[in-house]
């Protein structure tokens, strides 16, 4: 797990507050606050169904909010206004199916005029270059992830948020994309990555939010987490990252 990171001082890129979404009678979130801090990893953790992929879809503007407010560098923003700041990779998608990575990469450059040098090194960092001439829709699960990973990180936005950066990925994938996040987070790159496996989130996330039932169970550190799971649950300190979301959860 990286070292403790500390926020005292540090004024919020992102700040969420009160977000709410509804779909009828169904609450998806409720009053959702928290805070992303320039050059972090934060890792959004909760159990399936817990709200991960509509929070994501109301902060990026995807999917409009009922209420709440999202703001960037202390500015509240509407949805046209964070498309400068926030790139948004989904889950599951396979942009361009017909067209090569190579293609994708160099568009995306382009487009939204991204550092072409850069180009290199993510491609080596994830290990693109065997399919670069292969078309997007052509690519299995783990290889259309980095591919697409690959785009975002090429992006000149100061905020990414990646839902699921992990998913169909192997051992060593897994440990290869969470090197090349932290690199670019070290170069003051800001992440937020919604993450279903809690091994791989305690390897590459600075801090965490923790979401369960559509409400932030928790925010900060795995120390303070932890603290707090001791605390609300009277009970020895928790084991490891997993135990504190149980516990949070």
């Amino acid at each position: 797990m990286p070292p403790p990171r500390s926020t005292s001082h540090v004024q919020p890129i992102v700040t969420v507050r009160d977000l709410t979404k509804r779909y009828g009678r169904l609450t998806a979130l409720s009053g959702v606050s928290f805070s992303v801090y320039p050059g972090e990893v934060l890792g959004l953790i909760g159990p399936n169904g817990s709200g991960k992929t509509t929070l994501f879809e109301c902060v990026a503007g995807v999917l409009p909010a009922d209420s709440g407010a999202v703001s960037v560098d202390g500015r509240v923003l509407d949805v046209r206004g964070r498309a400068s700041s926030l790139f948004y990779l989904p889950d599951a998608i396979a942009p361009w199916p017909a067209q090569t990575v190579s293609w994708a990469l160099n568009f995306t450059l382009g487009y939204f005029g991204g550092r072409v040098e850069r180009k290199e090194e993510v491609v080596e960092r994830l290990a693109l270059r065997p399919i670069l001439e292969s078309p997007i829709g052509t690519l299995s699960k783990g290889e259309r992830k980095r591919a697409v990973l690959a785009i975002g990180l090429l992006t000149p936005h100061p905020v990414l948020l990646v839902d699921e950066p992990f998913d169909g990925l192997d051992l060593r994938q897994s440990r290869e994309v969470g090197t090349t996040l932290r690199v670019h987070a070290g170069e003051g790159r800001t992440l937020f990555l919604s993450i279903h496996q809690i091994t791989d989130a305690a390897h590459v996330c600075d801090r965490f939010v923790l979401l369960s039932a559509g409400r932030v169970r928790g925010e900060g550190t795995y120390d303070e987490l932890a603290r707090i799971a001791a605390s609300e649950h009277h009970a020895r300190a928790p084991r490891d990252l997993e135990d504190v979301v149980l516990a949070l959860t």
